[in-house]
């Protein structure tokens, strides 16, 4: 996290240098340094502070952790954490970073990501791609520093404007902590025994593909088909996270890029892993503040024309005016839109890619972009009211959560789960605890 102001505390020992022997602690940036303070007003300035623990029994906590960034759910709490607390400035802010082994960070995310009542095959598929995920990301960022840190996640012209989002911005610290990457609260959350079980069960276990570690994805729900890889982040195919279709038996002659069968694939409820309402399977998935929504698998979403005009003009920066259509480009494999023309009375430009469509048509992010706009009640060329219909939760590439829920539920082993969603991948155990 970064902040203009940090307050911590650290319990038990721990080593480093700090003003006086407190364990409550402050830490703004002044001057480009870090300077800490206690409920004293002593001082002490640095470059940097590194706090590691002497202790097995250590942890610190940071106070009013903002978790659900830019999400309806977003919320402060206090989080706990094992490890040691590293505090650097970074734009003004003051930046924490938590360091800690991968294995327990696993634990941790595990906890964070699924509810104790999850299925043990849920969990050890979800240990894996979490492991896999992270360790792909460290090595492209090693490649990226290694090439100059030059990663381009934007083209813009006159008439379009196309952004896709992923980890350019994680340059002094691997991974961050909320949904961007993967949620990691540290030890806020009780690990449940069969969190635990199930990252040692899968240790040093990766998901492989021609002998470099999968950069493993995954996302709420899919909305029955998950999407390929390059249609949402960088132009760059991974053959094991392209289109799968989230059912035993695969549909024949089922194409969503076009325009007519998505129509119809999203105003439809066809079957699919992830088309459930059990809600004792859906709160192995859902954290409580998810909990509320219900309608991820279809869904629906109205506008009146002052409400859309408003809103994308707040989201885009861009006044279009009226808005007089919203229209489809280009569709990927699972139906979502990779590019969306808004023609309005004062201007029209093609969106891209999914998260930024997700991003101007809501105060938070849309569900997805898998959608279908319904024009009503038109006057004079210019809908009064528009009305999206949609399918899935998130990106839905790689694996989706609900889904593989589901499939454990069903008794569908880890392996066959990991199988199902990233087609042609290999699981392979790179390092031991022995």
């Amino acid at each position: 996290m970064a902040c203009k102001e940090l307050y911590f505390i650290l319990f038990d020992a721990f080593s480093g240098s700090y003003p006086v022997k407190k364990n409550r602690l402050k830490a703004i940036v002044r001057d480009g340094k870090i300077v800490l303070s206690d409920a004293k007003g002593q001082e002490k300035a640095q470059d940097a502070f590194l706090f590691e623990p002497i202790t097995d029994e250590a942890f610190f906590e940071l106070k009013n952790v903002t978790i659900g960034v830019n999400f309806h759910w977003e919320q402060k709490e206090n989080q706990q954490f094992k490890g040691g607390l590293k505090l650097i400035p970074e734009d003004g802010k003051v930046r924490a970073i938590n360091i800690i082994d991968l294995e327990d960070y696993l634990k941790s995310v595990i906890s964070s990501e699924m509810s104790a009542t999850s299925s043990s095959d849920l969990l050890k598929a979800h240990a894996v791609i979490s492991r896999s995920w992270l360790l792909a990301q460290i090595e492209k960022t090693k490649s990226l520093k290694a090439g100059g840190g030059l990663y381009q996640t934007s083209y813009e012209t006159a008439d379009e404007i196309i952004r896709w989002y992923d980890r350019e911005d994680h340059y002094s610290f691997d991974v961050c902590a909320d949904d961007h990457c993967q949620r990691y609260q540290g030890i806020t959350k009780i690990h449940s025994v069969k969190a635990l079980e199930a990252v040692e069960a899968t240790f040093g276990e990766v998901l492989v593909y021609d002998d470099k570690i999968c950069d493993a994805r995954f996302s709420k729900c899919c909305g029955g088909v998950a999407e390929s890889f390059e249609n949402v982040w960088e132009p760059v195919k991974h053959p094991y996270l392209a289109k799968v279709i989230d059912n035993s038996e695969s549909p024949e002659n089922f194409d969503l890029v076009n325009e007519v069968n998505a129509e119809s694939w999203i105003r439809n409820n066809p079957p699919a892993f992830c088309n459930t309402t059990n809600k004792d399977i859906l709160s192995q998935v859902l954290p409580d503040f998810d909990q509320a929504t219900t309608d991820f698998y279809r869904w629906k979403v109205e506008y009146t024309q002052a409400e859309i005009s408003a809103l994308l003009r707040k989201r885009s920066g861009i006044d279009f005016g009226e808005v007089i259509k919203l229209e489809p480009v280009e569709r990927g494999v699972s139906g979502r839109l990779i590019k969306l023309k808004i023609v309005g009375t004062q201007k029209t430009i093609i969106v891209g890619k999914e998260l930024e469509i997700r991003k101007w048509l809501s105060e938070s992010h849309l569900y997805s972009s898998g959608f279908v706009v319904e024009h009503l009640d038109v006057e004079n060329g210019i809908p009064q009211k528009i009305v999206l219909i949609g399918a899935g939760w998130g990106h839905g590439v790689g694996l989706c959560q609900i889904g593989a829920a589901v499939m454990g539920e069903k008794g569908y082993s880890y392996k066959e789960i990991l199988n199902h969603y990233f087609r042609g991948a290999k699981i392979r155990k790179i390092y031991s605890n022995d």
